[in-house]
C-alpha cells in the first residue's frame, strides 16, 4: 500500500531535498517507521525518546490526527499525511 509523506521545507535537508516521499504502512506511526527507514536523519526530527516531537503535527488527508486516532490513525492506499511544523513567534 503506498501512501504519500509531504515534506516541509525545513525537513527536506533529512530526505536529501526530496518534498514528496512514497510509504507504506497501515497506520500513522507504521509509514513514519517506514519514512525514518527509508531517510534515517529525518528520525530525530520527529521522535525524541520514542515520542512525537511536540513541534510536528502531522495531518492525515487534511485532518488534525490528533482528532482522529494519533499515531494508531488508519492509512489507506492513496493517503496523504503532511508533516508541518509548529510556527512560534510574536
Amino acid at each position: 500500500m503506498s501512501v504519500k509523506v509531504q515534506i516541509p521545507p525545513p525537513m527536506r535537508e533529512a530526505t536529501g531535498g526530496l518534498s514528496d516521499v512514497e510509504t507504506s504502512g497501515g497506520t500513522i506511526e507504521a509509514v513514519l517507521k517506514d519514512l525514518i527507514v527509508k531517510h534515517p536523519a529525518i528520525g530525530p526530527k520527529l521522535f525524541k525518546e520514542g515520542k512525537l516531537q511536540m513541534h510536528v503535527n502531522i495531518y492525515l488527508n487534511d485532518e488534525d490526527i490528533r482528532f482522529l486516532d494519533d499515531l494508531q490513525s488508519p492509512v489507506k492506499e492513496g493517503d496523504l499525511v503532511a508533516l508541518i511544523p509548529a510556527v512560534a513567534g510574536g
